[in-house]
């Protein structure tokens, strides 16, 4: 594909995101359909304007649309991100970023990734570890992210957000303040 093309096409995409609002609204289609009463709602935005968005996030195929009764439910189509995490960097469909891990580490994060995506939590400690390690590194250091943030860049690689946010809370390699959450130095 000729970078020119490829550039048309992400173009939408990239400004689509850059708005805060259609960001929250991803955020809470991400846990189950909502309506445009109850995304206006949550996020304390009018109606028209929350319909304004979706009808932006749906012309780039990042929400859907059906129809319940008189009501129309709205829902996130991950799908959709994936496949430009996958254009964008198609060597992470293997194996994930190991960054420097060990070769352990590397068949660990191997064995618990399908097409990019983190098939489940290990039970094992050990193995769990590697996997919020490399958690860990999707975040910036020094930077702090509100919860929708996190839950958006989780979700991106496992539909669990909630758990893998908590083990990285509970494990030390986040820490959590008023709403945003942060790396912890130790997570190189």
């Amino acid at each position: 594909m000729a970078i020119e093309e490829s550039a048309d096409e992400l173009l939408p995409m990239f400004k689509a995101l850059a708005d805060e609002s259609r960001l929250k609204i991803i955020g809470l289609l991400a846990t189950r359909e909502r309506s445009v009463d109850e995304l206006a709602t949550a996020l304390r935005l009018k109606p028209p304007t929350v319909s304004h968005h979706l009808a932006t996030l749906r012309e780039i195929g990042l929400v859907s649309m059906r129809a319940e009764g008189t009501t129309h439910l709205h829902r996130f189509q991950p799908e959709r991100l994936r496949e430009l995490n996958r254009r964008l960097a198609p060597e992470k469909l293997a194996i994930p970023d190991a960054q420097g891990g060990d070769a352990w580490e590397r068949k660990v994060l191997s064995d618990f990734t399908e097409q990019g995506r983190l098939k489940g939590i290990p039970v094992a400690e050990t193995k769990r570890l590697v996997v919020l390690r490399w958690f860990a590194r999707k975040f910036e250091p020094g930077r702090r992210y509100p919860e929708l943030e996190v839950n958006a860049i989780i979700a991106e690689f496992i539909n669990d957000y909630a758990s893998v946010r908590r083990y990285l809370v509970d494990h030390h390699l986040m820490e959590r303040a008023a709403g945003f959450y942060w790396r912890v130095d130790t997570a190189e």
